[in-house]
């Protein structure tokens, strides 16, 4: 509950989160684990919940005490989506501590909340709104997601597209690591994960990838102290590819943390050249560089700043942003809609004007980074966003206002199986997947000489 408080309050949410609960709550990797589930099924599903409360209470759900809804939604949640957790127990857990926070509330909810939990329990499926007369509301309730991304979607896709993504962002994400191939091959990690009785197969699209057929925790795996592997979703990994970087090059990570793609570029560039890792903050820099020295790469400087202010003005203001680079990745802050499976606070907590907030920072750093390409050089653009303004609608106003960049089919750097997710523009959109991957975009443009 304190979890579901802290992101109510702060819209905090990560390990950094877990930990600090686990720690003042003094519980074991067990405990740590059910209360991760409970904190994202109820993120996950919160819509869904509120909707089936709110059939069996006179009072509307959102309108009571935020206490009260933590609690309401935490007890649902075992109820409807966790066979594991006796309903019994789920009910006088919830009933129990509404009444320890009795005096927080000012009264005593624990008979109201016994009494819907109670009814839920009881409750007949429910009838769900009619996706051909309203479906809008359908697909918010049934998938868990906000009405106005709902209309987004419906409105720009369609109906049965927009219900493929609704759909998607209540699945649980697999467990997919890219081999380190700094340390090892992919067929001797699915060796070493075999011998541990770990059933994992390879990715069928990255040609570095393994997923895990359930997920585990990911520091009890063979070969990850060794640093063998990284833990990272199949469409990240296709990214790094489209910079095509070759060894001894000067590759510049725009907005590096937490370093999954720069580590990777490292090892696509056999330790060999210089990546400069930049991130707005230092603590995120510290994050990648222990990521570097796990994964063993040695050709990585962290830079700590915000790239509009250290190349603002036609001014550059750091000497190892002094040279121009052969490569440029910007993988820009974003909406994060693409990955709301592994990020399903998002769904609360970002609204339209988010994603415009979003496109103008993008649009300024693109401007900055672009600068500090040499000519014939190669920037890739790249979001875990599906949103237009956020996507192809970037690179299109960029190339038209800066006619010495163009655009580039990115299918020659793609894996054949990767084929299909090359969009008629030349950019990559994972988009339409049936590989249980994240939703990413990406766009390659070069300088002309």
């Amino acid at each position: 509950m304190k979890a579901l408080l802290a992101i109510d309050t702060a819209g905090m949410l990560g390990d950094d989160l877990f930990d600090q609960v686990s720690t003042r709550e003094a519980l074991d990797l067990r405990d740590r684990a059910f209360m991760v589930e409970l904190v994202r099924g109820v993120l996950r599903y919160r819509a869904t919940l509120d909707w089936r409360l709110g059939l069996l209470s006179d009072r509307r759900i959102t309108k009571l005490p935020t206490l009260v809804q933590t609690i309401l939604r935490l007890g649902a949640y075992q109820l409807l989506y966790l066979d594991r957790v006796p309903d019994s127990a789920a009910v006088n857990e919830s009933v129990q501590m509404t009444k320890q926070q009795s005096r927080r509330l000012g009264r005593d909810w624990s008979g109201f909340v016994n009494a819907v939990l109670r009814a839920l329990l009881r409750s007949p499926e429910p009838v769900w709104p009619d996706a051909g007369s309203h479906p809008v509301e359908a697909l918010a309730v049934r998938y868990s997601c906000p009405a106005w991304l709902v209309e987004r979607w419906c409105h720009r896709l369609g109906v049965e597209r927009a219900e493929a993504l609704c759909g998607a962002s209540v699945e649980a994400p697999p467990l997919t690591l890219r081999v380190n191939t700094l340390r090892t091959s992919r067929a001797a990690l699915l060796g070493d994960l075999a011998a541990a009785q770990v059933e994992a197969g390879p990715t069928s699209i990255s040609e570095v990838g393994i997923q895990l057929a359930r997920s585990c925790s990911v520091i009890d795996l063979p070969g990850y102290e060794e640093g063998r592997f990284y833990v990272e979703d199949e469409a990240g990994q296709l990214i790094p590819l489209l910079l095509d970087v070759q060894p001894g090059q000067r590759v510049l990570d725009a907005c590096s943390a937490p370093g999954g793609k720069a580590t990777h570029l490292a090892a696509l560039m056999e330790n060999r050249g210089e990546i400069v890792a930049v991130d707005r903050a230092s603590a995120r820099l510290d994050l990648v560089m222990a990521n570097c020295r796990r994964l063993g790469v040695k050709i990585l400087t962290p830079l700590a700043g915000d790239l509009r202010a250290l190349v603002g003005a036609g001014i550059v203001s750091h000497p190892m942003l002094s040279r121009p680079f052969d490569r440029i990745l910007l993988d820009a802050p974003c909406s994060g809609l693409g990955v709301l499976r592994r990020h399903p606070e998002g769904k609360w907590y970002k609204t339209p004007e988010s994603i415009a907030q979003h496109r103008q920072m993008q649009v300024e750093l693109l401007a900055v980074t672009s600068r500090l390409l040499r000519p014939g050089g190669v920037l890739v653009y790249s979001t875990c966003s599906i949103e237009p303004e956020e996507t192809e609608s970037i690179i299109d106003e960029f190339c038209q206002a800066h006619h010495q960049f163009q655009r580039e089919s990115i299918a020659p750097w793609l894996p054949p199986a990767g084929l299909p997710f090359v969009t008629p523009r030349g950019d990559l959109s994972t988009m339409a997947n049936s590989n249980r991957m994240d939703l990413f975009f990406a766009a390659r443009v070069r300088r002309s000489e």
